[in-house]
């Protein structure tokens, strides 16, 4: 197996982490194009299936496929691909519903349902500035998500309010994923969290297939998406996997503090790119609630920064002295 180890490189770091983000937003629009003609199950299956064979090939050039194939706590993984394909499955029905730009920033609520899952779940210690930063990036969205609920009660109205609910749905959902990815890493590789959610996300996608028919239940029905939009699918697929593979090589140069705030630089490539695809022009509202959900995220990742720091310092200074740390 090829070396793990990392190296201090943070040029290379931001260069993968910015490519992998602008990557994924380009993905999100291409979904977006093809969620009005199938179904987000549909459209989960393509991002996963064809994203998955780039992913083993990455793991066996690496030397880590074998990790890889040997989970630890396989219903841990089980959980982490029904988590995390429920939350795909609802971002991709927000987007064809919503605008880029407003999916994205409802988006940024993630970390801050991940701060209040961490202390119900993993009983970690929430203070006064973490609970303040929560509360300054939820008023964000609540800011995002006024509009779409003191409109007409039209049919388009509607579906725009319900695309909203279910991309709140969806940050809860990778809320829920990135705790049990926490509890993941104590027991399992990295090759193996990524190679495990792949292969669940295209199980549980094509099983939708049959469960349509079996249901009868119209958002399960698959159809014939003809060439043009099928190329879209496969290509969505090739760069979610190539950008996942990038995010993670990203980390192998640089800290993960130093790279998270690189995260928001998705809203102005949403912004570019619904500008130029979709004529979509972010109102004041999602401006000044991606803003104020931004600077609860970054809040709540100096924080965690600085709480890393103090718990490298602290066990510095516990190291009898003479003994390597």
């Amino acid at each position: 197996m090829q070396s793990t180890t990392t190296e201090h490189r943070p040029g290379r770091a931001i260069a993968l982490k910015l490519g992998a983000v602008f990557l994924f937003s380009v993905m999100a629009a291409l979904i977006k194009i093809a969620t009005a003609t199938v179904p987000a199950a549909q459209a989960v299956f393509y991002r996963s299936f064809f994203a998955f064979p780039m992913i083993i090939l990455w793991l066996w050039q690496s030397g880590d496929l074998r990790d890889g194939l040997k989970p630890s706590n396989l219903m841990g993984h089980v959980w982490r691909g029904v988590f995390g394909t429920t939350a795909m499955a609802l971002t991709f029905a927000g987007l064809s519903l919503l605008p880029l730009p407003e999916v994205t920033a409802i988006g940024y609520a993630t970390p801050l349902f991940t701060v209040i899952f961490a202390a119900i779940f993993l009983g970690e210690q929430v203070r006064v500035f973490r609970l303040s930063a929560v509360a300054i990036g939820l008023i964000g969205v609540l800011i995002v998500l006024y509009p779409r609920f003191t409109v007409d009660g039209d049919s388009v109205s509607q579906l725009a309010m319900m695309g909203a609910i279910m991309v709140v749905a969806a940050s809860i959902m990778r809320a829920l994923v990135q705790i049990h990815v926490r509890r993941l890493v104590q027991t399992d590789s990295t090759a193996a969290i990524v190679f495990y959610f792949s292969l669940t996300a295209t199980c549980l996608s094509f099983f939708t297939l049959p469960a349509g028919m079996v249901i009868n239940w119209e958002p399960l029905w698959w159809v014939n998406p003809g060439w043009q939009v099928s190329a879209l699918l496969i290509l969505s697929g090739m760069i979610g996997g190539v950008s996942q593979i990038m995010i993670t090589a990203s980390y192998r140069y640089g800290p993960v503090s130093m790279l998270a705030p690189f995260d928001y630089a998705s809203m102005i490539f949403a912004v570019l790119i619904g500008w130029v695809l979709f004529s979509e022009i972010p109102t004041p509202a999602i401006l000044i609630g991606a803003g104020l959900v931004i600077a609860g995220g970054a809040a709540i990742i100096w924080r965690e920064r600085q709480l890393g720091l103090d718990r490298s310092k602290s066990k510095a200074s516990s190291t009898p002295q003479g003994t390597p740390s």
